[in-house]
């Protein structure tokens, strides 16, 4: 028997991280199926042929679907039933999701499907993951899942071109699934019994865009921590309110840790230590409460995290078969677990927009040696007047996306599906906020460079001065007004390429 090197990942076996799938998608982690997932497809596979075979209706398996699971079908009806599934259930909307959510569905739906619950036949398996590999992504539109029955829509897209239908990416460009079936040599696959089922239940589009969030939460987490101690360092801010012992009497994981990396973005400053018995008692809220604000968001990405965690090594279709003449139609499919933590951890992003807002606002005001609008030369520059207003439109935007679209239900399929997660929505408004996140921190980090500059001949910790030396490659001191756009974009794609030291 072949040895399976130990750095390979076992789809329905192995335990799915955001690090895994992220390295799965990028190439770095390789996959494999492995026998024990092999067998467990095809001992799922043989009950659910000996249901079909049955005379007791079986949800999704020899009945219609939604209101029409009291419809019963015919051995001989079956095929065109899963065909039709995916056909009538491929009506999203709106601009296709990115490739790499395209990618990270399938990559997620494989390792569901391998788990031996689904039904679904090898061969299906083996054809998805021929798409993996040969990084043939379908293309998937944005809007048309509610959450809940699963992510219907955009799944049925995704799947559509199993069957020759559909359309894939070909570098950027549409092209119809038949074209590139035929350019490998594929032939469209017929369905059976429970496959199409098996395929577009699952809350799969909401995992995806959960996951790709979280990789991005994490990494602005700790940017902001670092745009946040830059900040301070050109206030002339106190390092008092990170101490240990302030923190360790209200032990939030998210405030210790924040206050920990705190203390050593500013361990070494002379900048800071200059100032250390000034006459000045507190730094405002958006400074002094850094670890309170940036460690409550960080306890939410935690929440969000665990309960990723749980969602991409878990079953999610339905009916889940559980022997040969037992096939529970329950929930799993149900989008609420991720859609409520979704709705948390979209108020925890934009808030670390708002404070950061407010300490771009503090940096030019003017005071404590700071120049006001950081221009000596106020009047007939403008300095930094106006990118402040840039991220208090960002911060404004962030506010209206964090209504919760997982408290609103619509009823859907005649009531049958009579209340629905809404996840999806959660999920695409998720991630549309972190990307403003990313530009208002990117802004914060354009504004503490120039207020650092002011402070010189004093420097900063080694880490800040090195982030600081990194914003300088692209972005020079503003000594006379320019245009500012340049800058700025520079800025957001220092923080878009990961190109700042966090750690």
């Amino acid at each position: 028997m072949k040895t399976i090197p130990d750095n390979m990942f076992k789809y329905g076996i192995d335990k799915l991280t955001v690090a895994k799938v992220i390295a799965i998608l990028n190439g770095k982690l390789k996959t494999t199926l492995t026998k024990e997932a092999i067998e467990n497809v095809n001992t799922c596979r043989q009950k659910v042929e000996t249901i079909a075979s049955s005379k007791a209706a079986v949800y999704g398996i020899n009945t219609g679907f939604g209101p029409l699971c009291d419809v019963q079908i015919t051995p001989e009806e079956t095929s065109k039933l899963q065909e039709n599934l995916l056909i009538t259930h491929a009506v999203g909307v709106g601009q296709p999701i990115t490739k790499e959510l395209s990618k990270i569905m399938l990559i997620t739906k494989v390792h569901a499907l391998c788990q031996g619950f689904s039904g679904i036949r090898l061969k299906v398996i083996e054809r998805i993951l021929f798409f993996i590999e040969h990084n043939l992504i379908p293309v998937v539109p944005e809007q048309g899942s509610v959450g809940a029955s699963g992510d219907l829509a955009p799944l049925s897209h995704l799947f559509l071109p199993l069957l020759g239908e559909g359309e894939f990416w070909l570098d950027n460009k549409i092209v119809p699934a038949k074209e590139v079936l035929k350019k490998h040599n594929l032939q469209a696959i017929t369905l059976q019994a429970k496959e199409g089922l098996a395929l577009i239940n699952g809350t799969q589009f909401i995992l995806a865009h959960t996951i790709v969030g979280l990789h991005k939460m994490k990494y602005l987490l700790n940017l902001a921590d670092l745009a946040g101690a830059m900040s301070i360092e050109g206030y002339k801010g106190s390092a008092s309110p990170f101490k240990k012992a302030l923190h360790t009497i209200r032990p939030y994981k998210g405030t210790l840790k924040v206050a920990k990396r705190m203390r050593l973005l500013f361990k070494g400053s002379q900048n800071i230590m200059s100032h250390e018995n000034c006459e000045r008692v507190q730094d405002p809220y958006s400074m002094r409460c850094i670890p309170q604000v940036h460690g409550a968001s960080r306890n939410a990405y935690y929440h969000l995290n665990k309960l990723a965690k749980i969602e991409m090594n878990s079953v999610t279709d339905n009916p889940i078969v559980l022997s040969d003449t037992v096939a529970i139609s329950g929930g799993n499919f149900h989008g609420q677990p991720l859609a409520m933590a979704l709705d948390y951890a979209s108020i925890a992003a934009s808030e670390l927009g708002n404070i950061a807002d407010r300490r771009c606002y503090l940096l030019i005001e003017g005071k404590y040696g700071l120049p006001r609008l950081l221009t000596d030369k106020g009047g007939l520059n403008s300095g930094f007047m106006i990118p402040q207003y840039t991220t208090a439109a960002l911060v404004t935007e962030n506010k209206s996306l964090c209504f919760p679209p997982s408290a609103d239900s619509i009823p859907t399929s005649l009531g049958q599906e009579d209340h629905v997660s809404m996840g999806s929505i959660s999920g695409r408004k998720f991630n549309q906020i972190l990307e403003n996140i990313e530009k208002i921190i990117a802004i914060e980090l354009m504004y503490a460079a120039q207020a650092i500059e002011f402070r010189r001949p004093l420097h900063c910790s080694e880490i800040i001065e090195k982030n600081h030396a990194i914003i300088r490659t692209k972005v020079a001191k503003l000594e006379e007004d320019r245009l500012l756009k340049g800058d700025i974009y520079a800025m957001i794609n220092l923080v878009k390429n990961r190109t700042f030291i966090v750690k």
